[in-house]
Parts: C-alpha cells; sequence; structure tokens
C-alpha cells in the first residue's frame, strides 16, 4: 500500500513511477477522492464548532432564566447535519481505503523498462551450458521411464494440473526440499518457521492486492473462506503483523518448507506437461524485515542466497534484472533466477527475489523504532523482502533433464548424495 500523504504532495512523481508498470487508472479517481475527504473534514467540523458555540449559548439563555427550546431545536438540526457529513466521511475513507491498496508499487528508477519477459536484462549466467552425445529427452519422459512419474493417476484423483511422484523420484524431491531448508537456516542465515498453509482475506490482503488474483488462488467454501496460500510469502509476511520491532534487531530472517497451491497452472494452455505448470508444489522460501535505510543491500544479499543454492546444486542458471512490465504490482524491484532445462530446451524460473519497499508493511502495519524510553524515534514502516531458494519443481526438472544419462539414469548432485543413502545416480528399478 501506498503513503497517501506521499501522494498528495507529490502525484506526478507517482504517476510517472505507476504508469511505468502499465498501470493508467486509479490515480485521479484516488485525488479526487482524497480532495473530497478533506472537504468533508472541514464540514463535519464546521457543525462540530457549530454545536459547540450552540450548547454555551443554551447553557447561559437557561442560566439567566430564559427560554433555549429554539436554540434546542436549531441545534438539533445542526447535530443531525453533523451526523450525515460524518457518515459521508467514513464511507469516502472507507472507499479512499480500498483504492490505495489497488494502486501498484512504483518501481525503483534504476528498474529496466519493458513491457514482457523478453525485456528483462540478463545480469549474471554462471556454469556451463550440459552437453550430450545423445538427444536428450524432457523430464516427462525420464521420470515415466523409470516408473518415477504417474499424472494420470494424478488426474484421476485430483484433476489436470497434479503429479504424483513415486519411489527415487519422490526421494529425490524430499532430498532437494531438505537440503535447499538446510542450506537457508545454515549458510545463508534465515530462521525456520513452520506455518499454516491456510489464511484469512485479510491476512493475503495484507500481502498482495487478493481482489486481483482470487481467481488464481484456491479458497475453502466453510470457514469465512480460508486462502490455500500460494506461497510461504503470505504467512511469513503476517509473522509481525501490527507490530512495531526494535531497529537494532533488523534483518529479520525467515524461511519455511511448505506446499503451494495455485489455480493458474497451465492458464494459457501452455507448459501443461511433466511439471511445468502444476497447482500444487513444494517450495522454500526466504522472507526478510529489513530496516529501510538498508533493504538495497538486504535485496542483493537475498539474490546471493538463492543463487549460492543454484551453484551448489551445480545448474546452469542466468539472473535477470526485471523489467517494469513483468513486475508484480507489489514489488518495487525483482531479480528472477532462471535454470537452463536441456530436454525442454528453455530457462525455467526457479526463483524471484523481490524488494517491496514499504508496500506490504503499510499493509501489515509492521513498523520498526530506533532507541527505546523518551529517545526513541518515530516508528517507521519496515521494509519486507522475500525470494524462493528454491521453487523444487523446475529445479527438480533441472537435475532430471541436465544430468540425465543415455541409459536413462540420472547423476545426482554431490550436495543431495548425503540425503539419498549416499547414491550418485538413480535409475529406474533393476537397472541401478
Amino acid at each position: 500500500m501506498l503513503d497517501l500523504a506521499d501522494i498528495r504532495r507529490d502525484p506526478e512523481a507517482y504517476r510517472r513511477g505507476i504508469a511505468r508498470k502499465g498501470a493508467t487508472e486509479g490515480l485521479d479517481e484516488l485525488l479526487r477522492l482524497e480532495e473530497r475527504r478533506r472537504a468533508l473534514i472541514v464540514e463535519a467540523e464546521g457543525f462540530r464548532a457549530r454545536q459547540n458555540a450552540a450548547s454555551e449559548e443554551i447553557a447561559l439563555t437557561k442560566r439567566s432564566g430564559g427560554d433555549a427550546s429554539a436554540a434546542i431545536e436549531a441545534m438539533k438540526s445542526v447535530k443531525a447535519a453533523e451526523k450525515d457529513a460524518t457518515t459521508r466521511l467514513r464511507e469516502v475513507e472507507e472507499t479512499l481505503e480500498r483504492q490505495v491498496r489497488l494502486l501498484p508499487n512504483p518501481p525503483d528508477d534504476d528498474v529496466p523498462d519493458g513491457r514482457t519477459s523478453e525485456d528483462n536484462r540478463e545480469i549474471l549466467r554462471w556454469g556451463d551450458l550440459p552437453k550430450f552425445d545423445f538427444a536428450p529427452r524432457p523430464h516427462w519422459e525420464i521420470a515415466s521411464a523409470a516408473g518415477w512419474f504417474d499424472p494420470e493417476t494424478a488426474g484421476r484423483m485430483s484433476g489436470p494440473g497434479f503429479t504424483i511422484l513415486k519411489g527415487e523420484g519422490a526421494r529425490l524431491e524430499r532430498a532437494l526440499g531438505q537440503f535447499l531448508l538446510d542450506f537457508s537456516t545454515g549458510e545463508s542465515g534465515y530462521t525456520e518457521v513452520s506455518v499454516p498453509l491456510l489464511m484469512k482475506q485479510e491476512a493475503m490482503d495484507s500481502v498482495t492486492i487478493a481482489a486481483k488474483f482470487r481467481e488464481d488462488m484456491y479458497r475453502t467454501t466453510d470457514d469465512d473462506g480460508l486462502y490455500l496460500i500460494p506461497t510461504a510469502e503470505h504467512p511469513l509476511t503476517n509473522l509481525h503483523r501490527d507490530q512495531v520491532l526494535d531497529a537494532e534487531s533488523l534483518p529479520r530472517r525467515y524461511t519455511a518448507l511448505t506446499s503451494c497451491f495455485r489455480r493458474e497452472a497451465g492458464a494459457a494452455g501452455k507448459d501443461t506437461r511433466g511439471m511445468l505448470r502444476v497447482h500444487q508444489f513444494w517450495k522454500v522460501e526466504m522472507m526478510s524485515f529489513a530496516h529501510p535505510d538498508r533493504s538495497r543491500e538486504e535485496h542483493e544479499r537475498m539474490r546471493g542466497n538463492a543463487e549460492a543454492a543454484l551453484k551448489a546444486l551445480g545448474l546452469h542458471f542466468r539472473t535477470v534484472f526485471v523489467c517494469t512490465g513483468d513486475m508484480s504490482a507489489a514489488n518495487r524491484r525483482q531479480y528472477d533466477l532462471e535454470v537452463w532445462a536441456a530436454g525442454v530446451g528453455k530457462w525455467l524460473e526457479v526463483s524471484s527475489v523481490s524488494n517491496f519497499g514499504d508496500w506490504q508493511s503499510r499493509r501489515c502495519g509492521t513498523r520498526c523504532r530506533e532507541g527505546a524510553g523518551k529517545g526513541a524515534g518515530k516508528p517507521r514502516f519496515v521494509h519486507t523482502l522475500n525470494g524462493s531458494a528454491l521453487g523444487m519443481p523446475r529445479v527438480l526438472i533441472g537435475i532430471l533433464e541436465n544430468n540425465q544419462r543415455a541409459d536413462g539414469s540420472v547423476a545426482v548432485p554431490a550436495v543431495l548424495r548425503p540425503y539419498m543413502g549416499g547414491r550418485e545416480s538413480i535409475a529406474a528399478p533393476g537397472k541401478a
């Protein structure tokens, strides 16, 4: 959520900022509502002043033995008018609150301009492109031939967009999740949190514009319509909702391994095979509450954490600086990490590392304060950041497709072998 006072001080700066994200509506209506709000404040205060003056006049009249009935009737009319103005003011403020929540976060000045992912700027490429003396196969062929992958059964029990992994495939997925969680809590220094997978709408809306993404999320019909989380970002960002944190305790870094649920899988009729787009998947998430003066360096650190995990896995990847048109409404600045998948012959996004500035913390009411007691400073909204560390289905795709062998076996990355009972490779039953 944006700062209405800042918008009022420099509306053109915000107009230019949100226009870079392709948002051209909403700001003018917001400013009209703000003008109306201020006018109603003056109107309501005027009626209250008249009420106070009339009360004093009535009291004086009564003390002097005079007839105050006419003044009392007149004050009733003023009181009704004040009540009406206050009601209209409350309605405008509620509408204003809803409108300001719908405005996107203006991007940082150095974010590249663009409309689609084609306009993202590559800033890093690491590792060697995998080479084969045979035609590499896509992951669904590798996993199906080995008996690890069963989308047909998943489809019968849950519908399209769901998968089942079995045997060594399931074990590899579990090993990957355990490694990524250990990597995040160890070398990267995040605190592990076990979070709910269901959230109230107001908690979801404190992280993103829930109204705009409602169709992409799963929701229960009972229990006041709880949402299944699309990522652990949402519960982690709510950890310090409506709290004032000690600025000296920042940054506070958290991580979680959770199932994630999204309706949008295969929405455009593309990438529907295998595990490229699925409705339910595992992901390790990083989340940080940063001091508002130091979030840029925290963003670079978080990006480095995600890149280090990919390097440890030995996967060829690139990092792109995401352009204005490809960013989400909430982001101020974003990096995407993409792994090369040899079987499908494309780059697959496995992590988005984002700096939201104070856009989320204003919605959550999460602030920080310098000092304590009488010398304490004025509370300021913290900056929130999050990043995947990593999204597991596509990392698993990268491992299967880039580490495949002609005989159908797959080399296990060295860092995963301790979680795989020391196995250096996995293969179909009877071929190990």
